[in-house]
């Protein structure tokens, strides 16, 4: 009896072993397939001359790599992703400040926070028709300022140099604040009400409150989503590509590299340009992990 009941443990762990090896294997199968191979000969066409469509390629080094460190038409997408890092700063500070607003008692607080939300659920290409109409000559913003008798603000938002990657990054801030505004309240819901309390029986002031006790709970996320703003600015695409398709000076790293890959048939120097732009995201995850993880 011993002996079967010894059996029949030994042949379920065997099934178990089989059924996880089973249904891992496709996964793993997958990824190796469509992630990990690619990425392989991605690395592979970084250090190739090849344009995508002959089947023979000549090795050229790092020359690839140079081009994209070096080349000013290259290093320009860089400086264009500096626009969106400075709406995003813009945007984590509206989105603390309605996240604070709101952590007080106000009128119809779920309205606010429903109005305040909704952006993020909508998708970026409708998103980008949307601003697209907002900015064009005559369109929304023109015909507000036009109300108000501010004629001489009114410019070619989108054609002028001196506006175009503000008006795009602009964006950004009402698209994303509403992800961070809940990120940021429902850091400051978590701290005890009675610490508020407390506080109040103190004499704190409201500025006292959110110094030593909503951005302390709030501070992590914060740094966070700075640091995450680096890879998010370089990796900018769907609102710009629909809004101005990269052209007068508003193309960005994502419409660079495909627009080298694609339009200009330079695959070799494309694949030279998401490698950067891998190292530069696993290099702000790995700052990302060391800001985050948990003191002594």
């Amino acid at each position: 009896m011993q002996n079967a009941i010894e059996k029949f443990k030994t042949n379920y762990r065997l099934q178990r072993k089989i059924i996880v090896v089973l249904f891992t294997i496709v996964p793993v199968a997958l990824l190796l397939v469509f992630s990990y191979l690619p990425l392989v000969k991605m690395i592979q066409y970084s250090f190739t001359n090849w344009d995508g469509i002959s089947a023979h390629s000549k090795f050229v080094g790092l020359q690839n790599y140079k081009t994209v460190l070096t080349n000013p038409q290259y290093i320009q997408v860089f400086k264009v992703s500096l626009y969106y890092f400075a709406v995003a700063i813009l945007q984590l500070a509206v989105a603390m400040l309605l996240a604070v607003v709101l952590s007080y008692k106000v009128k119809f607080p779920n309205l606010w926070k429903g109005l305040v939300f909704f952006p993020y659920l909508i998708n970026g290409v409708a998103i980008g028709f949307i601003f697209l109409y907002f900015y064009k000559q005559q369109g929304t913003l023109d015909t507000i300022l036009h109300f108000f008798g501010l004629d001489s603000w009114i410019k070619l938002w989108l054609g002028n140099r001196s506006t175009n990657n503000w008006s795009i990054a602009m964006t950004s801030l009402w698209r994303y604040t509403g992800y961070n505004f809940l990120l940021f309240f429902g850091a400051i819901q978590s701290v005890d009400p009675e610490i508020y309390e407390a506080a109040d029986m103190d004499g704190a002031n409201k500025w006292q409150q959110f110094r030593y006790i909503m951005f302390p709970a709030i501070r992590e996320i914060f740094l966070v989503n700075v640091i995450l703003s680096v890879s998010g600015c370089l990796s900018a695409f769907d609102t710009p590509y629909i809004m101005t398709n990269g052209a007068n000076g508003t193309s960005t790293f994502v419409i660079q590299t495909i627009n080298t890959a694609f339009k200009f048939n330079k695959l070799g120097l494309a694949s030279a340009m998401a490698i950067v732009l891998l190292i530069i995201i696993i290099i702000v995850t790995v700052v990302q992990r060391l800001a985050t993880r948990e003191k002594d």
